[in-house]
């Protein structure tokens, strides 16, 4: 049923793409708010509170109607509420019109569109990028985010409780962005906790996805500068991500040199810039072909999944 019930999802949103602006997820951004005015008063444990109540809000519910359609065998009823909730924490197609106008726009030389268009995807100031810098990011932002949209809900829809995991994974990814990212939360504690959680949360996940990005790339460059560079990103998860991305599509992504401050996407994604030039990542520096590449990489890992859920289930019905 897992299986099944992702591919319908899948299914469904390339035909009717849930826009990311849509009510639930306002009402999940209206709750962290609130939960982050009533808790936080400074202190870490306040937000380990409001991230646990967060959680439980959400989860016990999803978790609650599954089990009950479980119990009472309405099997058919069962897989259309796995169905919605992957339709709902997925997010495949959330922001690829961004991805393919900005390819679209780089491919006619219309540079300017381009930086236009990062700029109201990524909300940073794209002034003065030119074609290779503005590549980059959106290759780096497209890998990421294929990860915590895709990759990472497959992984937790697999769990137990699929529904429930899932919509654990995309709210504590969210949490983690949410009280950690804007200025006025930067230097405060309440995040501490949804951070912290995040990182073990997509630990696994986030090695999956590069094994995938290996598996299907070349798997030799992908795994030499995984082991040889990841460790240079803040994120530990997105240099991960990004080094086995870009290894295996032959693209330098987050170089570590002095000019890597202006190309990351945001601040967890920043490199360590104090090696020397000689000692960079390996690769091409990323160009307009660079997006035809990723959008090649994203749907190879795309389909590895899929066969390996598909492998996963039959075991299990034959078993």
């Amino acid at each position: 049923m897992t299986f099944f019930s992702i591919l319908c999802a899948l299914l469904i949103e390339q035909l009717k793409p849930l826009r990311a602006d849509n009510i639930i997820y306002a009402e999940i951004k209206s709750m962290a708010m609130r939960m982050e005015t009533w808790f936080n008063a400074g202190h870490a444990s306040h937000g380990r509170i409001g991230w646990f109540l967060m959680m439980g809000l959400l989860m016990i519910p999803t978790a609650g109607v599954y089990w009950v359609l479980k119990y009472y065998e309405l099997t058919l009823v069962m897989f259309a509420w796995n169905v919605l909730i992957v339709y709902l924490t997925l997010g495949f197609r959330h922001y690829s019109h961004y991805f393919t106008s900005i390819q679209l726009a780089l491919s006619a030389g219309d540079e300017p569109a381009a930086r236009a268009l990062l700029a109201d995807w990524t909300k940073l100031d794209t002034a003065g990028m030119d074609a290779g810098e503005i590549s980059r990011i959106a290759v780096e932002r497209a890998l990421i985010t294929t990860h915590r949209n895709v990759f990472g809900v497959f992984f937790w829809f697999m769990m137990p409780v699929g529904p429930a995991c899932a919509v654990m994974y995309r709210v504590a990814e969210y949490l983690a962005r949410a009280w950690n990212e804007p200025e006025h939360m930067r230097n405060e504690a309440f995040g501490q906790f949804a951070a912290r959680a995040f990182y073990w949360i997509d630990w696994i996940p986030a090695r999956l996805t590069a094994v995938a990005f290996a598996v299907v790339g070349n798997f030799e460059d992908a795994i030499y500068a995984w082991r040889n560079f990841a460790h240079r990103w803040h994120d530990e998860a997105i240099g991960i991500i990004l080094t086995a991305g870009g290894g295996a599509m032959g693209v330098r992504l987050g170089t570590p040199a002095e000019t890597a401050a202006r190309v990351v996407i945001t601040p967890d994604m920043a490199v360590d810039d104090s090696d020397s030039e000689s000692d960079i990542l390996p690769g091409e520096e990323p160009g307009a072909r660079a997006l035809q590449s990723t959008v090649g990489l994203v749907w190879r890992a795309l389909l590895l999944w899929m066969l390996l859920l598909l492998l996963l289930s039959g075991a299990v019905l034959l078993g």
